[in-house]
């Protein structure tokens, strides 16, 4: 069961992946390209979210919870799945719900901001997803020199929480900035 996990794993680390490129060609380029990139962006990011949450499911029935919660690695891998589903759900529901003017004006920035926040986010959690399994990564020794010791913490850093705060705060600025024009 447990290469039942890892292979679940890749379909929404590649539809976000998938999604992050598309949101990045929709919001800077113009053309046909950003045009396809714009109207599949939805239907990348639903299966995105049916096969995140397949994965978790699994990885949830496969190994104890007491097992899982005994492990600072094994906690921030799930700490970090739960940031990816939670932001790339967040695009999905901007994207669904703005439908064509998602690419408009200051929303595109907030695509783009969760995209690239997305991006991080699930590149940290298969990182510690390879480390569980001993397949270690480069990806590592860069979380460490952000202050995060993938076999020990379990926190999100000071920074981190920080930025998250900053982008928060701004993103909810140009939203009001948008509904005042608008309305």
């Amino acid at each position: 069961m447990n290469g039942v996990h890892a292979m679940l794993a890749h379909f929404p680390v590649g539809f976000w992946a998938l999604a992050t490129l598309m949101i990045l060609v929709g919001a800077f380029l113009s053309g046909r390209l950003a045009e396809l990139s714009r109207a599949a962006l939805l239907p990348v990011l639903v299966l995105s979210l049916v096969g995140a949450l397949a994965a978790t499911a699994i990885g949830l029935i496969i190994w104890p919870m007491e097992a899982n919660l005994a492990s600072p690695l094994t906690r921030n891998h799930m700490l970090m799945a739960f940031w990816s589903l939670g932001i790339y759900t967040m695009i999905t529901v901007l994207v669904w719900k703005a439908g064509d003017t998602a690419f408009e004006g200051n929303r595109r920035w907030a695509l783009v901001v969760l995209a690239l926040t997305g991006g991080l986010m699930f590149a940290s959690t298969g990182t510690l997803g390879g480390h569980l399994v001993g397949a270690t990564t480069a990806f590592s020794d860069i979380l460490g020199l952000m202050g995060w010791e993938v076999y020990t913490t379990f926190y999100t850093p000071l920074w981190a929480i920080g930025v998250m705060v900053i982008i928060g705060i701004a993103l909810g600025a140009l939203g009001l900035m948008s509904l005042r024009k608008t309305g």
